[in-house]
C-alpha cells in the first residue's frame, strides 16, 4: 500500500540535517514543510495537518516532549504518526529527552542521532503505510444516492477514515459487511428489501468486528431504543449529522457507546 504525496513536517533546529532529510523525502515524492522550534511547529500543524511528523532536537530542552504531548493529546491529530529522533548520545544530557520524558513517549518510532537521512525514508514510508492501515473503514448504507454521495464527500476529507463500500438496502449491506469487514457500518433505518434495524441485528450477530452507527431522520425515542436493542452502538439524527456524525464514527469504531445518552 503506497501513500501518495504525503505531507511530512520536520521539526529540528539543525539546518544541515533538515535540508538533507527534506531532499531525500522530496525525491520520494513527499511534500515537506519544516520548523525550527516548538511554536513554529504548532503553527505549521494548524496551517495544514501533516501525515507524519519527524521530531528532532529543538531548544530549549524539554520542548520536544511538550510538542509530542500536544500532538498526542489532540483528538484531531490521532491519525498523525510521530517519529522522534533524540540528540546524539554525547549531547543527550543537555539537548536530549529526559528519562521521565522518554518513559512517557508515545511515538510510533524512536531513534537517536547520528542517522542517515536517506536511510530514514523507508522507515517513514513504513510508518505511513501502517497509519493508512489503521484508518476507520466505513460502509455507508442508505437507499438515497444523494445522501450517500454527501456522506462520502464528508468522510473523504477525514484522514483517519476510508469509505470501503456503499449499499442501497439492508440485504446488500449484510452481504457487503460479511465480505468487506468494515469497522463501522453507517446505517439508515427505512430502506427497501431489508430495513436498517433488521440489517443491524444480523450484522451485529454475524460480523463482530463491525460496529453499527444508525443515521436516520426518525430521531424519536422509539427508534433510538429500537436501534439499541438491535445492537447499534450509536445513533445520529440526520438533522444533527454535520455536528455529530464524525464524532459518532470515531466513538463507535473504538467500541464506545454513542447512543444511551440520547435516551430519556
Amino acid at each position: 500500500m503506497t501513500v501518495e504525496n504525503p505531507r511530512i513536517l520536520i521539526v529540528d533546529d539543525d539546518p544541515e540535517f533538515v535540508q538533507a532529510l527534506q531532499n531525500a523525502l522530496e525525491a520520494d515524492s513527499c511534500h515537506v514543510v519544516t520548523a525550527g522550534d516548538r511554536r513554529q511547529a504548532e503553527m505549521m500543524v494548524r496551517s495544514g495537518e501533516p501525515d507524519l511528523i519527524v521530531l528532532g532536537p529543538i531548544a530549549p530542552r524539554g520542548d520536544p516532549f511538550v510538542f509530542h504531548q500536544w500532538v498526542k493529546q489532540a483528538l484531531a491529530l490521532k491519525h498523525v504518526s510521530l517519529m522522534v529522533i533524540n540528540a546524539a548520545p554525547e549531547k543527550q544530557l543537555t539537548r536530549g529527552w529526559r528519562l521521565e520524558e522518554g518513559l512517557q513517549c508515545d511515538a510510533e518510532d524512536f531513534l537517536s542521532k547520528p542517522v542517515d537521512p536517506v536511510a530514514l525514508v523507508p522507515r517513514i514510508r513504513n510508518l505511513l503505510e501502517r497509519a493508512e492501515a489503521r484508518k476507520i473503514r466505513v460502509l455507508i448504507v442508505d437507499d438515497h444516492a444523494v445522501v450517500r454521495d454527501g456522506i462520502r464527500a464528508v468522510l473523504s476529507l477525514q484522514k483517519d477514515m476510508q469509505v470501503v463500500g456503499e449499499a442501497a438496502d439492508g440485504q446488500i449491506a449484510l452481504d457487503m459487511a460479511a465480505r468487506l469487514l468494515p469497522d463501522v457500518v453507517l446505517m439508515d433505518v427505512v430502506m427497501p428489501v431489508m430495513d436498517g434495524l433488521e440489517a443491524t441485528r444480523r450484522i451485529c450477530r454475524t460480523c463482530e468486528r463491525s460496529k453499527v452507527l444508525v443515521l436516520t431522520q426518525y430521531d424519536d425515542q422509539e427508534n433510538i431504543k429500537a436501534s439499541l436493542e438491535a445492537g447499534a452502538l450509536g445513533f445520529v439524527p440526520k438533522a444533527a449529522a454535520s455536528s455529530r456524525l464524525l464524532t459518532g464514527i470515531r466513538a463507535v469504531s473504538r467500541g464506545e457507546d454513542f447512543i444511551r445518552s440520547l435516551i430519556v
